[in-house]
């Protein structure tokens, strides 16, 4: 009996890695085989979230604006949203891509038998329900994985909400995320840090996440303060009409760096981070 004992327990320690299944952004439900360790990420915020989860050092290949942690910069580069590198994706032998829903890519990817799961979170509840979706593919505990880092998120908002002073709670805020211009809207997870330092978003919900505005609307809601990035900051103020809009008057403008933009627009791991940066700017701009 106890040579039997030995094999069976040989046996179990060597057991086949279990399989995984999730359904991803599209409703597409993706099976694989075992835990991918090669590893494809085509949109900063997931690889800034594999990596906080311990995944760094499975990715193979990550997308042009992919720049933290620092180590991700060394691997090949693969595109965007709209012109990925299909045969740099490819040779590079993925377990599994990881991409955003709007990805053009991923019809391609799949048609040469790729494993592709699309993941792009917009508010809060998506990034929390994307932490989890990221720790089943990697295959991290819930507790050490996504819990625990929207735990860390949640509480570095709070305490960046409490750093405030009263006098800049009810500020009303315009924050634009690029120059055509498009704006984070209240509903956006960016809409809903500023909702959380106690500011007013001028770009309702019902417009949705990251609507693409008029200028003009901006005139018409003469914000008291501008959120931008320095990439879309030049010419701000010779923008037809914008002369007129209190921030630009009274110089209530906070331009952040390109390295604050990324922090900022990137819904993972450095929510909190860009809640202080957020906070700051309303210490220091807010009427």
């Amino acid at each position: 009996m106890l040579p039997c004992l030995a094999l069976v327990a040989s046996a179990s320690l060597w057991a086949a890695p279990a399989a995984i299944e999730l359904q991803d952004d599209r409703g597409v439900s993706v099976q694989l085989a075992q835990p991918p360790q090669r590893i494809i990420s085509l949109l900063p915020s997931l690889t800034e979230s594999i990596c906080a989860m311990g995944g760094c050092a499975r990715l193979v290949g990550v997308d042009r604006y992919s720049t933290w942690p620092t180590s991700v910069q060394a691997l090949p580069h693969l595109g965007g949203l709209d012109d990925a590198n299909i045969e740099g994706i490819v040779a590079l032998r993925p377990d599994v891509v990881l991409l955003a829903k709007s990805a053009r890519a991923t019809p391609r990817l799949e048609q040469l038998g790729l494993k592709v799961v699309a993941l792009e979170p917009r508010s809060y509840a998506d990034v929390q329900r994307v932490l989890g979706k990221i720790g089943v593919v990697l295959q991290v505990p819930e507790a050490q994985g996504a819990a625990r880092i929207w735990r860390q998120i949640d509480a570095e908002v709070s305490a960046a909400a409490q750093s405030l002073p009263a006098r800049v709670r009810n500020a009303r805020v315009y924050y634009e995320v690029n120059r055509a211009p498009y704006a984070a809207s209240e509903s956006s997870f960016i809409g809903e840090t500023l909702s959380r330092l106690g500011a007013r978003n001028v770009v309702p919900a019902s417009l949705g996440p990251f609507p693409k505005l008029n200028p003009e609307y901006v005139v018409r809601a003469n914000p008291d303060l501008i959120m931008i990035g320095d990439r879309n900051f030049e010419g701000l103020a010779q923008r037809p009409g914008w002369e007129r809009i209190r921030a630009v008057r009274e110089d209530r403008v906070c331009r952040f760096s390109a390295a604050e933009s990324d922090v900022m627009v990137r819904p993972g791991p450095r929510m909190g981070e860009a809640a202080r940066l957020m906070a700051r700017c309303l210490q220091e701009r807010a009427p």
